[in-house]
C-alpha cells in the first residue's frame, strides 16, 4: 500500500517539502498526517478524502448524496454521533451505512455493529457536510425536546433544580445546541454571542463587524437554564450559582479554528444573560501593515514605536480593536533584542520571545502589584493591557521616567481625551508632559462588500457638506455605497479595517497642557498642529472605496471637537435619482 504522502505527491497536491513539513508538525500535535496536512492549509478536506479513499478503498459520500430525510436510529443515542462525527445516511432491513472523517477507525465500526446487532459499513464524508447533517438531526427533533425540557422542571426544589441542570446540560440535545451557537459564529465570523432570556422567549444574537444581528428561531425560553448550565459547565463556572455575575473560558477547537471564548454571565429578571466573547486565534493580524493605518499616520506612529522611552497610549471604546494593534505593535519590535514583558487582562494572544503575566485579582496579582516587580526584571519594553486605575497610570508614568517604553491603552473617547483622563486619574500634567509620547485614538469601521459594492456620484452640495474637497482626488466625482448580496449576508460589508488619530506631543501641545486646556482645546490645538482626525481619516478611506460615508458616521458621530463633521448628516441614500446625495 503506498502512503498518503507519496499518493498526494503523485497527484500535484503537495511537494516533497511539505510532506517534511507536515511530519515534523504531526511529531508536536500527535495527530494523523492527513489531519495536520488539512490543518497546515496543504491539502483541502476532499483532496484528502479522495486519496485516503483510493488508498483504502472506502467509497466517499459527499453532502448533496445524503438524504433530505434524517435516518432514525433509537438504538445509538445523538450524543454518540455528536462525539464521533458520524451520522446514518442509509439504513435497510440487513444493513446501516455511515458518513465519518475516519472511517478506517475499527473502534467506530465495532461499536456501531454492536449497538445495532446487524451489518455496518463506513464511508468517507466531509466534516463540514457530517456536521450540517448532526446539526439537521438536532433542528428535527427540537421541539419535542423543548416539551420535554419543559415538563422535567416542574415541581423541583432548588437542589433537585440544579441537579437535575447538571445532567440536562450532558445530555445530547443541549450539548449539540450549544455546539450549533458556537459553530453558527464561526461560520458568520462573529465576535460576540449574546444569549439573553426574556419573558416572551430566548433571544439569540451575534456581533458580527461590530453590529448585532439577530438570528431567526432562536431556542425556547425553556432550554435558557440548560443551555446556561451546559456554557457554564465548560467555562468552569458554579453551575449552582444564579444570583451573581460570573465570569469564565472556554478553549476549544471548532471546524479547523482554535478558539478562545470570553463568557460572562449576569442574573437577570428572567434569568441569566450570557455574552460570549469569540477570539479566534488563527484570524488575529499580527503586523501593523495589516491594521489598516494610512501610509502617513504609520510612519508616524512607528516613530514612536521606535523611541528609547515614554509612554504610548491607544484609546478607543470596548472592541475597537486597542489591544490588536498593540500586539500587533510588539510583534513588530526585536524581541530577541529587547526585554518585553506585558501585564494583561486577559492574555489574549501568546506572543513569541515575550514575557506575558495574566491578572489574577482573586490572588491579589493586579496590574500595580505586577507593574512594581516587573520593573525589577530590567524591561526595555513594558506592555499595560489597560490603564484602569491611579496606581497603575502612575506607575506606568514612572517606568517611562525612567527609562522604559510603557504601551497602554485607554478607554476614552479621542485621543486629545487621554490627557484629561490622565488627569483625572491623578498624574500631574509636567509628568504627562514629560512621559507622554503621544496617543493613537481608534476605531474599526466594517468595509464594503467588492462583490456588490455602488458606485455613486457626489454633488457639490455633498462635497462641502461633508469637507470631501481635500481628501478627494482631481477629476473624482464619486464614492461607494454599501447594496448587499449573498455573499455578504445582504448587510453590504465584509470584514472591517481601522481609521486613526494620531496626536504628537510636541513642544507646542506641552505648552497647551501646562496651561489646564481641556480636551476640546487640546483638540483644536493638535488640529492646528496637522493632526487628521478619526473622521477625516475615514473620509479617506471613503474616497479610497474601502468604506462608506454611511459607515464612517456612524462610527465617528460621537466625536466631540473641531472635527468638520456636520450636526446632523443623513446618511448617503442610493443612487436611484438624479439627487442621490444633496
Amino acid at each position: 500500500m503506498k502512503k498518503i504522502g507519496e499518493m498526494l505527491i503523485e497527484a500535484g497536491k503537495v511537494s516533497e517539502r511539505d510532506i517534511d513539513r507536515a511530519l515534523l508538525a504531526q511529531r508536536e500535535m500527535g495527530e494523523r498526517i492527513g489531519q495536520v496536512l488539512i490543518k497546515l492549509g496543504l491539502v483541502s478536506e476532499l483532496d484528502m478524502i479522495q486519496a485516503l479513499s483510493q488508498q483504502l478503498e472506502i467509497p466517499v459520500l459527499l453532502g448533496p448524496e445524503y438524504p433530505e430525510d434524517p435516518v432514525t436510529l433509537t438504538e445509538i443515542p445523538e450524543i454518540f454521533l455528536v462525539s464521533n462525527g458520524v451520522v446514518p445516511v442509509k439504513r435497510t432491513d440487513d444493513e446501516v451505512v455511515f458518513a465519518a472523517s475516519i472511517p478506517q477507525d475499527a473502534y467506530l465500526k465495532k461499536a456501531l455493529a454492536m449497538s445495532l446487532q446487524k451489518r455496518v459499513s463506513v464511508v468517507f464524508g466531509l466534516e463540514t457536510d457530517i456536521a450540517k447533517a448532526l446539526e439537521a438531526r438536532g433542528q428535527s427533533g427540537s421541539d419535542d425536546d423543548d416539551n420535554e425540557f419543559g415538563d422535567r422542571f416542574s415541581g423541583q426544589s432548588d437542589d433537585e433544580f440544579i441537579e437535575h441542570l447538571r445532567d440536562l446540560a450532558s445530555e445530547a440535545p443541549v450539548i449539540r445546541l450549544v455546539n450549533q451557537i458556537i459553530h453558527r459564529a464561526v461560520d458568520i465570523a462573529a465576535s460576540d454571542i449574546h444569549i439573553e432570556p426574556f419573558e416572551e422567549g430566548l433571544q439569540l444574537r451575534y456581533r458580527v463587524d461590530g453590529v448585532l444581528q439577530e438570528q431567526p428561531d432562536p431556542p425556547g425560553v425553556d432550554l435558557a437554564p440548560a443551555i446556561a448550565s451546559r456554557i457554564k459547565l465548560l467555562s468552569g463556572m458554579n453551575i449552582a450559582e444564579r444570583r451573581l455575575p460570573q465570569d469564565g473560558r472556554i478553549m476549544t477547537r471548532v471546524k479547523g479554528h482554535e478558539l478562545d471564548l470570553r463568557v460572562s454571565t449576569i442574573p437577570t429578571v428572567h434569568g441569566e444573560s450570557i455574552v460570549m466573547r469569540v477570539l479566534d486565534r488563527e484570524s488575529i493580524r499580527l503586523s501593523l501593515s495589516d491594521m489598516g493605518f494610512s501610509e502617513d499616520t504609520l510612519a508616524r506612529y512607528q516613530t514612536l514605536l521606535a523611541r528609547p522611552h515614554g509612554v504610548l497610549l491607544v484609546t478607543g471604546p470596548t472592541g475597537s480593536g486597542k489591544t490588536t494593534t498593540l500586539y500587533a505593535s510588539l510583534a513588530s519590535l526585536d524581541s530577541e533584542r529587547l526585554k518585553i514583558i506585558t501585564v494583561e487582562d486577559p492574555v489574549e494572544y501568546q506572543l513569541e520571545g515575550v514575557n506575558q503575566i495574566q491578572v489574577q485579582a482573586q490572588i491579589e496579582l493586579t496590574f500595580a502589584r505586577s507593574l512594581r516587580s516587573i520593573l525589577r526584571q530590567d524591561p526595555d519594553i513594558i506592555m499595560i493591557g489597560e490603564m484602569r486605575d491611579t496606581e497603575t497610570a502612575q506607575i506606568g508614568v514612572q517606568s517611562a521616567l525612567t527609562g522604559h517604553l510603557v504601551l497602554s491603552t485607554l478607554h476614552t473617547n479621542t485621543a486629545a481625551g487621554a490627557i484629561t483622563r490622565l488627569e483625572d486619574m491623578g498624574v500631574e500634567r509636567y509628568l504627562i508632559t514629560s512621559s507622554v509620547n503621544g496617543v493613537l485614538a481608534q476605531r474599526l469601521v466594517r468595509t464594503l462588500c467588492s462583490s456588490c459594492k455602488e458606485e455613486v456620484e457626489l454633488s457639490e452640495v455633498a462635497v462641502r457638506k461633508y469637507s470631501l474637497q481635500r481628501f478627494l482626488p482631481d477629476g473624482q466625482k464619486t464614492v461607494f455605497q454599501a447594496n448587499g448580496c449573498d455573499q455578504c449576508g445582504h448587510t453590504g460589508y465584509v470584514g472591517r479595517t481601522s481609521i486613526h488619530e494620531l496626536f504628537l506631543l510636541d513642544e507646542e501641545m506641552h505648552r497647551v497642557i501646562m496651561e489646564g486646556a481641556d480636551a476640546t482645546i487640546l483638540h483644536s490645538a493638535a488640529r492646528r498642529q496637522g493632526m487628521i482626525t478619526l473622521y477625516e481619516d475615514g473620509l479617506r478611506k471613503v474616497v479610497q472605496g474601502q468604506t462608506s460615508l454611511e459607515e464612517v458616521m456612524r462610527v465617528t458621530q460621537d466625536q466631540s471637537g473641531d472635527d468638520e463633521v456636520p450636526d446632523s448628516a443623513p446618511m448617503v441614500n442610493a443612487a436611484r435619482s438624479e439627487n442621490a446625495i444633496a
